[in-house]
């Protein structure tokens, strides 16, 4: 389904991801040492703090930790205030089930492609594989993205999915990739109207060229992974979030921000999750 969510005149579309938040049902859920809820309210607070300008949202998976209909409530009226529309699909740790059981939303919306002001198309892909942290997409996903990209040649293409489609150097985080993602890319080469692919899952920032195309992902609301690092590693850096712009002639302008350094900090001495 496309939606175009009263955005069709803008020449320019700004964007906000918000990715991996992993709430909990309880106030006191925590994610290594992180209470998730406050960490996610503290990224909210200091977007509204900080006037950012945005046309929507992206929730880019691993919205829940324990699966509940609670926790996806929880972050539905977390984003209340935000008052702009939301675009989510689910990661690894998501249930979907319950992801739907909050729909349908004035505000959240789980639709595959949209259509943002003059220039530019959303596509929202579900990489998700029950049970495991690894990402795939199957046939159906695959001639979604086929479809979506040739239905508008005319328009610049953001594809959005929650796991990472290129390696980050990082042996155990590229364990759990995008498997045969060379499917995906082969789907991509075919249409020179995809300017970039944004990702979560990672739970660190991302900003290179793949095949042509930029590959973005996003520090967690939470606790961020330590790049490069071959065993599970966290970070010392705080939460944050991703700010975008998609330009009339095909081209973003984006940039990583964070809450003050030392907020939120994890146990260093967890040895995975």
């Amino acid at each position: 389904m496309n939606v175009s969510s009263g955005l069709e005149n803008l020449d320019s579309v700004k964007l906000l991801q918000i990715t991996d938040t992993h709430l909990f049902a309880p106030d006191d859920g925590g994610l290594l040492g992180v209470n998730t809820a406050d960490s996610f309210t503290a990224v909210v607070n200091e977007i509204q703090h900080n006037k950012v300008e945005y046309d929507a949202i992206l929730a880019t998976g691993d919205i829940s930790q324990d699966h509940s209909l609670e926790s996806y409530q929880r972050f539905a009226e977390g984003i209340s205030c935000l008052s702009k529309p939301c675009f989510w699909l689910p990661g690894n740790h998501d249930f979907k089930p319950n992801m739907g059981g909050v729909l349908p939303s004035p505000q959240i919306h789980d639709e595959v492609q949209i259509l943002l002001g003059k220039h530019w198309q959303v596509i929202m892909l579900d990489s998700q594989v029950s049970g495991v942290p690894h990402g795939y997409l199957n046939d159906q996903q695959l001639e979604l993205l086929e479809k979506a990209l040739s239905q508008y040649p005319e328009r610049w293409s953001l594809v959005v999915l929650h796991h990472h489609p290129v390696l980050v150097d990082s042996e155990w985080l590229d364990q759990h990739t995008l498997k045969a993602s060379e499917a995906f890319w082969s789907v991509v080469s075919r249409h020179t109207n995809v300017k970039a692919v944004l990702c979560g899952h990672i739970h660190q920032e991302l900003d290179l060229i793949h095949q042509g195309v930029r590959v973005l992902a996003t520090p967690s609301t939470c606790v961020q992974f330590k790049p490069k690092s071959n065993e599970f590693s966290v970070d010392k850096r705080s939460p944050g979030w991703r700010e975008l712009e998609l330009m009339a002639d095909g081209s973003i302008t984006t940039k990583v921000k964070r809450l003050a350094n030392s907020m939120y900090l994890p146990d260093y001495n967890a040895n995975g999750y």
